[in-house]
Formats: C-alpha cells, structure tokens, sequence
C-alpha cells in the first residue's frame, strides 16, 4: 500500500490514507454491504478502533539484510590516494508485506511483541541503532563511502480485528488471507549465526562529479549526497496479501449479545 506512512513521534499512528479512512471509521460506522480494505483493517489495528491480535507467530530464520550507506561521500579530487576517517550511524526499523513501516512504541509493534513474547519467551525488536568510525583510502579520482547490512528476522502471523460493533457487516475480520502478514525486523548481531557487516566501498567518479573538482580546487571534500542505490527487500515472504476474511456471520458471539428485555 504505496500510500501508508507512519509518524515517527510519540505513540506511532499510520497516516495518510489510512489514517484518514480510520477517523472516517471511527466516526461513521461502516456500512454492512461493503468490504474493508488490508489498509484500513491495519489502520484500525494501531489507532485502537479495532481490537486485534497477531496469532500463531512463526519466527523465520535470520538472514543478513540489504547494504545501505551510511556515512557521508568522500570525493577524492587530488591526483594521489586519499586516507580519511569517516564517521557512520545507521537506525533500521521494521515493515511488513503491507509496506507499512512498523514504528517503535507504537500499537502495532506491542501487538507484534506481545504475541511474539507470549510464545517464544522473548521480545521482538522494532528497530535497531549503531554507529562507528572507520578509516579508507581511496585513489584518485574515486568517491568512497561506508556500506552497512543488518541481521535482519521475519515473523509471519495472521492479523485479527475484533470490533465492540459490526464494522463492514462483521465484528471480526482475519487478514491478510491465506498466507498471513510477514514483518520483517532487525535481529541481535550473531542470530542463527548471521552476523551485521560494515564495509567501505569505492568507484569511479562520473564525468559529473568529476567536473564539479574544479570547486574544490582539486582537494577531497565530503558531501551529505548519498550515492549508493538501496537495492529492493530481499525478505523471504509467504506470498502475496489475499482478501480481508469475515470470521463470523454478521452476529455478535452468544457472550457479547444485547437484549432489550426487561428482567
């Protein structure tokens, strides 16, 4: 879902056009002849409007995630070799199949600890941060960055919203269907013996960054710009988000059931 975002402050909501259609939900009830949407049944997950569980957690195997930059570009204008210490820092959070960025301290990420904990007798991690130095030495006429991989984990489970009143025409919805929700979150260093790696990495400048030497006056200089292309998630998945799934016929459970008979 290309349009759900998350806020990074406080209690973590997901806005955007999810968040939008949850106010909406939670203001007006939904009609009983339409469907919700994966975005909106999760949007109800994290403001609270649904009640939800992740259930049958199953905890995937550690697999090393994607290289990304993580220090500033090192440009190298001089006709020698340059050695230089560059400082890093790098902060991985969690997503999940939906493409919603899962944000620590927020409702969907407890939901996800608290299942996870209550079978396997650990927490889960939402995100991960680090940070270090390291020295390089690149050639003349090369740009030079630090490169970073993280252990990363998935857990897959099936994503249930129980509601105090039917919403599209139901009080509990299942989703997503068949294969489940996999989240994909950073691991300790050494999980299933996976281990976090950072590297220095190096290539030639273009004829554009070369140009732009002559405003260095042909010394190396650091840039903000990061040049390195973040490759597509590499987690393993169950396949792709089916349909939203009704688990129940329309009718409140025998427990929940209101009379209007007079005792």
């Amino acid at each position: 879902m290309a349009n759900i975002l998350t806020r990074r402050s406080g209690r973590a909501l997901l806005v955007g056009a999810a968040a939008a259609v949850a106010l909406g939900a939670a203001a007006l009830p939904a009609s009983a002849d339409s469907e919700p949407t994966l975005a909106e049944l999760m949007a109800d997950c994290a403001s609270g409007v649904g009640k939800c569980t992740f259930n049958d957690p199953e905890v995937g195997k550690a697999y090393l995630g994607n290289y990304h930059q993580v220090s500033d570009t090192l440009y190298n204008c001089s006709t020698s070799d340059a050695t230089q210490g560059l400082n890093w820092s790098d902060k991985v959070g969690s997503t999940d199949s939906l493409e919603v960025s899962i944000t620590a301290g927020g409702k969907i990420a407890g939901i996800v600890d608290l299942s996870v904990t209550a079978k396997y007798g650990h927490s889960w991690t939402t995100e991960h941060s680090d940070g270090g130095s390291m020295g390089m030495t690149i050639k003349s006429g090369e740009v030079g960055w630090i490169s970073r991989a993280q252990v990363m984990r998935p857990v897959t489970g099936m994503w249930q919203t129980h509601y105090n009143d039917p919403h599209w025409g139901h009080y509990y919805w299942y989703f997503p269907y068949p294969d489940g929700d996999t989240v994909v979150s950073p691991a300790p260093n050494d999980t299933d013996g996976v281990k976090n790696a950072v590297v220095v990495k190096t290539r030639p400048m273009t004829d554009a960054e070369k140009a732009s030497c002559g405003a260095h006056n042909g010394k190396t200089f650091l840039s903000k710009t990061k040049v390195e292309v973040p490759k597509a998630d590499n987690a393993p998945r169950k396949g792709t988000p089916g349909k939203p799934t009704p688990g129940d016929d329309g009718k409140p459970p025998a427990r929940e059931e209101k009379t209007d008979k007079k005792q």
